[in-house]
């Protein structure tokens, strides 16, 4: 491609998005307006479930039973107290079956039975003071949690002389929703004001910072219609809602942050406002378009596990990371050429010294010198560098020694111990869970079809009720051709003995094709499917982030770099997510309960987001050094002066996005607290661990061979990559061209760039 071609094609860009900046600010009100109409009422539409591989043999059980069979799939349980006259009291058993009758009357209900009809022992608590009315609310996640809330109040509290409890898992759904999304509107309270606040620190200028929290607002409202659409073809979680409101704030203040920051220095150098936006999106707005892509690549990973859990955090993040990028190059750069040297109004800091001078980042004053390579930043890089081998070793070490739980973790399920002690669906499980036999509503359901004979059953029973993890075997319940066995493990609902069971249940020989469900049956398939797509996702996110790093370096190294330090800084997010969360520790001080796991899918989602943000993070150092390497072909002045200069901008931005993700994690619900302050912790390790000691200690073990690409490779950077900066001087040129090796490194690299993007 032709560097006019890319001139013009950058100049007609920047005319586009500064020609009419009024209007272009004003359709963006009127769209952000209809974004609020048409994403209200987004988080009702939305489920809380999404764990199950839609394609496994437990899903496809679970359908059959609750078709042929609907009593063997309760998902409503009513947890009835007695008073203290025993379960087995005339008044109290004819109460109860009153209670039983007007349930199995209400619309959307089915296969109600209670231990007053059925007398079995799974359903009455060993004290004999409570027992249980089983029934299955018919239809969707959504369909179902209307008619709970319709049903609920009728059922809940005092009745006659009983006292009822509404839970099972129905119940346990509709309240984790419910909870999520106050803690959702009270994290949003928390953040906007915080968010604020940070950012008059950082830019000084009041009007500055309000630059970021409307690009944030505008994604995050935008990507609230856009699920609201997705919610119509396709399941969406509700914990979605909760990366749209971290991404939407973090990355638009993160993208803000630095175009802002890029035009207030050309401001400060004298430039006219309208090439100071030409100049800002040649560069940093370039920056910013490559930092969205690794990030939406690292969140699509997730659209290959069957799990819509998972997939829906792909939908919300991929809209908000765009949204978040489109409205940073687009509107940011509209309002940048209104405000022109405006968007230094208002500076704050003028309270606290009267005798400040005007700021200007990223003069010479701000920056420590003319060559912004001194100052607190430029003075750790260096230190940093002289002592390479030390830091490297040392850093990487104390890494991989935090991740080091990890190696210990156990998998499980969210349960209802997910939700607050104070929660009623909670309560009624513990009390089940504590003080009945065996597991119910916990056991695991095996499925027969095709037809068999009485004594072909019996036997399949004998032989199922003699493996040693069975506590009891019920049934089988024939309906034609069909017939189930519900089985009773002896440990807990999801234990690894139980799991185990799962497996010998599929294993175990039968006249009639067998097939089994069950929340511990649900978890192993779950398991199943993320260990067969994880190298698939693994794949893409390494591949295609190896490929846009290159695109925008022109280097074989720095790609590897990335990914394998992108991959460690995430150690210590692993490690503290096993201590805190599956080991317990801390837990008192969070107010959470540990279970002894983790579920399933969240390690893969905390993957997806925080490598996605630390490589945000990555291409505006890499991107600051390459700029620098271009001008000047000194390798190690570009690493200096690449942090100096975005050191501190990194370091903010992680800590806004830090406070958005804590304030996501004083959710109620552990899942929540752990996706949030495992992604907040994993922030903040690699802004001021990773970005500040281990890349600039591997960038100078590696000198200048870290800008080294092969001969076909640097013609194909030459043709397809991507160029930061502007011209610099010829011999600067020349002197990196004779030095670039036989291959020709950074060849080029002066023509290259006399003509910016």
């Amino acid at each position: 491609m032709s560097e006019v071609n890319r001139g013009s094609r950058i100049g007609g860009w920047t005319r586009f998005v500064t020609a009419r900046p009024r209007l272009s600010l004003l359709v963006a009100l009127v769209i952000t307006a209809l974004a609020v109409f048409a994403g209200s009422g987004v988080g009702d539409r939305m489920g809380s479930g999404g764990w199950e591989d839609p394609a496994a043999s437990s899903t496809y059980a679970t359908k059959a039973l609750e078709r042929e069979f609907p009593a063997s799939q309760p998902n409503l349980l009513l947890l009835v107290d007695a008073g203290g006259k025993g379960v087995d009291d005339p008044a109290v058993a004819a109460e109860a079956r009153r209670l039983t009758e007007r349930l199995a009357a209400e619309d959307g209900v089915v296969g109600v039975g209670s231990y007053w009809q059925t007398r079995a022992p799974a359903l009455r608590a060993e004290d004999g003071g409570e027992a249980l009315i089983a029934a299955r609310i018919v239809g969707t996640e959504k369909e179902a949690g209307e008619t709970l809330e319709r049903i609920a109040p009728e059922f809940r509290g005092t009745q006659g002389s009983l006292d009822v409890s509404v839970g099972g898992p129905v119940a346990v759904r509709h309240e984790m929703q419910a909870i999520i999304q106050e803690d959702l509107l009270r994290a949003e309270l928390i953040a906007l004001p915080v968010t604020l606040v940070l950012l008059v620190m950082v830019f000084g200028s009041a009007i500055a910072a309000l630059l970021p929290l409307g690009i944030g607002i505008v994604a995050i409202l935008g990507t609230n219609a856009v699920l609201r659409g997705i919610t119509e073809i396709t399941d969406v979680s509700v914990f979605a809602q909760n990366l749209t409101t971290a991404l939407g704030l973090g990355l638009a203040v993160d993208y803000a942050l630095f175009i802002v920051r890029r035009f207030r220095e050309e401001l400060a150098e004298g430039v006219e406002v309208r090439d100071a936006v030409g100049t800002t999106l040649r560069t940093a707005g370039r920056t910013v378009l490559f930092s969205a892509l690794t990030v939406a690549v690292s969140l699509a990973a997730m659209m290959v596990f069957p799990q819509y859990f998972l997939r829906s955090f792909a939908y919300a993040g991929i809209a908000v990371v765009l949204l978040a990028a489109a409205a940073a190059l687009i509107l940011l750069p509209a309002a940048l050429m209104l405000l022109g040297h405006r968007v230094n109004s208002l500076d704050l800091r003028r309270l606290f010294s009267k005798r400040r001078k005007k700021p200007t980042p990223g003069d010479g004053t701000a920056d420590g010198t003319a060559d912004g390579t001194s100052g607190g930043w430029g003075r750790t890089a260096a230190l940093v560098m002289r002592r390479a081998p030390l830091f490297a070793v040392a850093t990487a070490t104390g890494l991989v020694l935090l991740g080091l739980p990890f190696l210990g973790v156990k998998f499980g399920t969210a349960d209802d111990r997910q939700l607050p002690s104070s929660a009623e669906a909670r309560v009624v499980q513990e009390d089940i869970r504590s003080g009945f036999p065996g597991s119910p509503g916990g056991g695991l359901e095996v499925l027969g079809e095709g037809g068999a004979t009485a004594a072909e059953y019996a036997d399949y029973r004998d032989r199922v009720a003699a493996l040693p993890d069975v506590l009891r075997v019920d049934g089988p319940v024939v309906s034609g051709d069909h017939a189930y066995f519900t089985v009773l493990p002896r440990g807990e609902a999801v234990d690894q003995d139980t799991q185990r069971l799962v497996r010998e249940l599929r294993a175990e020989p039968a006249a009639f094709d067998t097939s089994v469900t069950g929340t511990a049956a649900v978890l192993v398939d779950s398991k199943d499917a993320i260990g067969d797509r994880l190298p698939l996702a693994a794949g893409i996110i390494v591949v295609v982030t190896l490929l846009l790093v290159f695109l925008l370096t022109g280097s074989v190294l720095i790609p590897i770099q990335a990914v394998a330090l992108n991959a460690l800084s995430l150690t210590a997010m692993f490690g503290a997510v096993v201590w805190v969360f599956q080991d317990g520790h801390l837990s008192g001080f969070l107010g959470f309960t540990p279970t002894g796991d983790i579920e399933t899918t969240l390690p893969v989602l905390m993957f997806c987001v925080a490598f996605g943000l630390s490589m945000d993070y990555g291409v505006f150092l890499i991107s600051r050094i390459k700029e620098e390497y271009d001008r000047s072909g000194d390798h190690e002045r570009s690493v200096i002066f690449g942090l100096q200069r975005t050191g501190g901008l990194i370091t903010a931005a992680a800590v806004i996005l830090a406070v958005v993700m804590v304030a996501i994690g004083t959710s109620r619900v552990t899942n929540t607290m752990m996706l949030g302050l495992g992604i907040a912790l994993a922030v903040v390790m690699d802004a001021m661990v990773v970005r500040s000691l281990l890349v600039p200690a591997v960038m100078k073990l590696t000198g200048r061979a870290t800008w080294w690409a092969p001969g076909p490779l640097r013609r194909f950077h030459d043709r397809f990559g991507v160029s930061e900066g502007g011209s610099y001087p010829a011999a600067v040129a020349g002197a990196t061209d004779s030095t670039g090796g036989a291959d020709g490194a950074v060849s080029g690299a002066g023509e290259r760039d006399k003509v910016g993007v």
